[in-house]
């Protein structure tokens, strides 16, 4: 692979801020437009630029295929653990309003845990996605 600084350290300056935002949409989707899909997407998409830019290999040795995987199904269990915990409290499936003492703080605790789930579950599913075809397009898996 060439060295092309301009490229790392332009993208070293970048992620950091990339993962900001895409925290930043995580936690602000509940007062306006974003949320757990277009945050995960956001902060995938700083390790793909990092795998794009510094090889597959060092992304692989910083965010493994197995942490991605494990990730896309953390977030999966995170969504539907939500909803047992409201069947459990005597509510509907996802009907957050169970989950705390007012139903007001119940509905925000309730979507922020489900929009955590999707956030993590995109997240580790898009990483995946990014590996498995690189890998292919390179040779390896």
């Amino acid at each position: 692979m060439e060295d092309r600084v301009i490229l790392r350290v332009g993208a070293k300056i970048l992620i950091p801020y990339i993962l900001l935002f895409a925290l930043y949409v995580q936690f602000h989707g509940d007062y306006g437009p974003g949320g757990g899909f277009q945050a995960g997407v956001i902060f995938a998409s700083a390790f793909i630029l990092y795998a794009l830019i510094y090889g597959l290999a060092h992304a692989r040795r910083v965010l493994p295929l197995e942490l991605a995987t494990f990730c896309a199904a953390l977030g999966v269990v995170i969504f539907a653990g939500v909803g047992i915990v409201t069947l459990l409290k005597g509510g509907l499936f996802l009907e957050y309003g169970v989950l705390r003492h007012d139903p007001v703080h119940g509905q925000h605790l309730g979507i922020l845990l489900v929009e955590l789930g999707v956030f993590t579950t995109v997240f580790g599913s898009m990483v995946a996605f990014f590996y498995s075809f690189a890998g292919r397009r390179t040779g390896r898996s």
